[in-house]
């Protein structure tokens, strides 16, 4: 079993940075790919990106290919999401997700067997 709680959500301006966090309880979080998803209001939940257990290997979304990084620190359970060159289509409530299946995360939601209760990011000037 794997907690996950997601925090930095906010409001920033368009071309403005984020940095999210992820901690997840338990002593096998290196078991778990983690991946990143959004949802915004009237969208199905869509993926952001994932990073592998080791954090050796990560994909992204092309929808934010170049402008968001994740990385992983499994001595802190942690994992995050730097969102830079953030635009008002990057507004949504961004969650984290652990997949104990796939190595380097699954695409699709139903992949992953955890999830986090979401964090806002809301993109305005």
């Amino acid at each position: 079993q794997v907690q996950l709680v997601e925090s930095g959500g906010g409001l920033v301006q368009p071309g403005g940075s984020l940095r999210l966090s992820c901690a997840a309880s338990g002593r096998t979080f290196s078991s778990y790919a983690m991946g990143w998803f959004r949802q915004a209001p009237g969208k199905e939940r869509e993926f952001v990106g994932a990073i592998s257990r080791s954090g050796g290997s990560t994909y992204y979304a092309d929808s934010v290919k170049g402008r968001f990084t994740i990385s992983r620190d499994n001595a802190k359970n942690m994992v995050y999401l730097q969102m830079n060159s953030l635009k008002p289509a990057d507004t949504a409530v961004y969650y984290c997700a652990a997949d104990r299946t796939y190595s380097s995360g699954g695409y699709y939601s139903s992949e992953y067997d955890y999830w986090g209760q979401g964090t806002q990011v809301t993109v305005s000037s």
